[in-house]
């Protein structure tokens, strides 16, 4: 080629990397209880990183899935076609466990280990994470009726991948979905429309038009309908028992603006079998341990997000240069990775500090489970809220290469806003703090309890604990103020956590940025940081 095309000062891909190379993902991991799961998480680290399992990422996201409503003879049959690695994907997540089987593994730290594969595979791909997360959610909401638990729990927890539209219990393992929403009422689910009739059997038909269904091919679905005695939660399985379709048609797949590797549908029950889970009246009693459950999920999704994004931001700074001084090298370009790699660490921290407090909740621990209770809806609301400003930024930092679709990052960007708006937007994230606060007020206690751990580390911690303990204190135009505290809630909560994981650099430079005088955009940390030391622990791992 003529010497006009000699490319120079370009960044070489990065692939065949090590994911699960990630220091603040793997000390939280033995500091909360699944050290024994390392080898595990290093194993999907490694192929996460692959250039295999990346092109399977990049190709299920460039090659949605199909809905195809009738065959070619004009019978209804409401399929999903996938491109075959999202079936490739789904494979690896449910052999590693990544979906139910928590609940049936009796090893102390089993859901901490969970989390810390989603965290490492969902930097492949998150869109197949959704049923995923959903199988994984949906076993303490069954738990609400046991005689359906004990039917389909093992089958959810079950480690085999049986894709297709058979009758569950014939089936080596299953898939759970959830479908709550309606267009008239959105988070208001108390405005459902969707009638259920009891019949002579126990069973219910249901009837009605649900807006969003998360993952329409799963083998089962947690909804809601409006019962004779309110609203209620059901079981709906796409396959009868006698090997009949259930009613349940699917209208249509959502264009949505990222997550596009997963489809999320409009579907309509006609009149569709359903059998009740938990005390009629109290659906969302019941679903709810559904969502608390995804609202994990949707933490640890924001928090891989930043991790990858702090990572490519690395990678191509490392790599190129620039008035004479590779980027890395250039004081303000290094103040921007600093301050993304801080908080793409505060969040791993709170992330795995929550899943180790859902394993000790579960354990019967009454202190944890107020603490999970508090602390998952301040982290959900907040970490959530700042991964999209923090793709944006980690975008940046690749320039004009960034954004372009071959680098990935426009990817990143589109997903990072699903995290804040499933299960709860910002709004309704921060309102359940405040409910929780409201119904329980041990749980403030529990969270001060916790954050008081690191008391006389640092003196703006100190300050900052103090200062929310008089605005919760006051319950003036608290709902109005509502952001602003769970806000402050989730960074005091970053802050302790990093102080007490023993990384002084990180806490130092989260402080300076978050409790002192940083500015509001990355890159705004105040001299005397050791970015070096930062950047260090956050520096890719080789295979």
């Amino acid at each position: 080629m003529p010497p006009t095309h000699d490319v120079t000062n370009q960044a070489a891909p990065l692939d065949d990397y090590d994911v699960a190379t990630d220091p603040a993902l793997l000390e939280g991991l033995r500091r909360e209880g699944a050290a024994w799961a390392e080898d595990e998480v290093r194993e999907l680290g490694a192929l996460a990183g692959s250039t295999r399992a990346q092109e399977w990422g990049r190709l299920v996201d460039e090659n949605p899935p199909v809905l195809r409503t009738h065959d070619r003879y004009g019978h209804r049959i409401d399929e999903v076609d996938f491109h075959p690695h999202w079936h490739d994907l789904l494979a690896t997540a449910v052999s590693h466990g990544l979906h139910a089987a928590p609940w049936r593994d009796e090893r102390s730290g089993a859901h901490v280990a969970r989390a810390a594969k989603m965290f490492v595979w969902g930097q492949v791909d998150q869109g197949h994470l959704c049923p995923v997360s959903m199988t994984y959610a949906a076993v303490p909401a069954l738990r609400a009726q046991p005689d359906l638990a004990a039917v389909y729990e093992p089958l959810l927890a079950s480690p085999a991948y049986d894709f297709g539209l058979r009758e569950p219990g014939g089936k080596r393992g299953l898939i759970a979905g959830m479908s709550m929403t309606e267009k008239q009422g959105g988070s208001d689910v108390r405005a459902n429309t969707t009638s259920a009739v009891p019949t002579d059997d126990g069973s219910y038909r249901l009837t009605g038009h649900k807006w969003f269904t998360s993952a329409p091919m799963s083998d089962v679905f947690l909804t809601l309908a409006q019962a004779p005695q309110g609203l209620s939660c059901f079981l709906v399985p796409r396959v009868l028992p006698d090997g009949s379709r259930n009613a349940m048609h699917l209208q249509r797949l959502k264009d949505k603006l990222g997550n596009r590797s997963n489809a999320s549908a409009e579907i309509e029950y006609d009149g569709a079998t359903a059998w009740p889970v938990g005390e009629q009246g109290r659906g969302v009693a019941t679903i709810i341990q559904m969502v608390n459950m995804t609202r994990l999920d949707c933490t640890i999704s924001a928090a891989s997000g930043m991790r990858l994004g702090t990572v490519q931001a690395l990678h191509h700074a490392t790599h190129r240069s620039a008035f004479g001084q590779r980027l890395l090298d250039q004081p303000l370009m290094r103040n921007v990775l600093t301050d993304l790699a801080v908080e793409a660490e505060a969040a791993t921290a709170a992330a795995m500090r929550l899943a180790g407090a859902v394993d000790r909740a579960a354990a019967g621990d009454a202190q944890e489970e107020l603490f999970r209770r508090i602390g998952l809806a301040v982290t959900k609301y907040w970490v959530c809220k700042r991964a999209p400003a923090h793709a944006a930024e980690a975008l940046e930092c690749l320039g004009g290469n960034g954004y372009v679709e071959e680098s990935g990052m426009p990817r990143l960007f589109r997903e990072s806003p699903l995290p804040s708006i499933w299960e709860g937007s910002g709004n309704v994230a921060a309102l359940d703090a405040l409910r929780a606060m409201a119904k329980q007020p041990e749980t403030v206690e529990a969270y001060f309890a916790e954050v008081e751990r690191a008391a006389g580390a640092d003196a703006r911690l100190d300050r900052a604990i103090s200062r929310l303990r008089k605005e919760l204190g006051d319950l003036d135009d608290i709902e109005y103020r509502t952001r602003r505290l769970v806000e402050q809630m989730a960074v005091v909560l970053q802050a302790s956590l990093l102080h007490r994981t023993g990384n002084t650099a990180v806490a130092e430079a989260f402080c300076a940025g978050r409790l002192d005088d940083g500015g509001a955009a990355f890159g705004t940390l105040p001299s005397g940081v050791d970015s070096r030391a930062v950047l260090d622990r956050a520096v890719p791992g080789e295979r």
